[in-house]
């Protein structure tokens, strides 16, 4: 009996942190697909970059940048073309 109730509070932790997990399933699988995506934005940036003095624009390889591409796509990189036109 007291080996059970020695063991009652790891059963109950894990119990708890089964249902955290659970219960936060979709937004940790959101912020994953997130990273992904900025990650990408962040290569295209990379690559832009060495693409980008021939034809006269240079946008930064930063991470606000790459979260721009990373959530909205090649509409973003339009933006941030258009922004970096706008502003110079």
């Amino acid at each position: 009996m007291e080996a059970l109730l020695n063991a009652l509070p790891w059963i109950v932790g894990g119990l708890m942190l089964i249902l955290l997990l659970a219960a936060l399933r979709r937004p940790l699988q959101w912020l994953a697909a997130l990273a992904a995506r900025t990650g990408a934005g962040l290569a295209v940036l990379w690559l832009f970059s060495g693409v980008g003095h021939l034809v006269g624009v240079h946008l930064g390889v930063n991470l606000v940048n790459a979260l721009v591409l990373g959530v909205l796509g090649a509409p973003g990189f339009g933006l941030l073309l258009m922004l970096n036109w706008a502003l110079a």
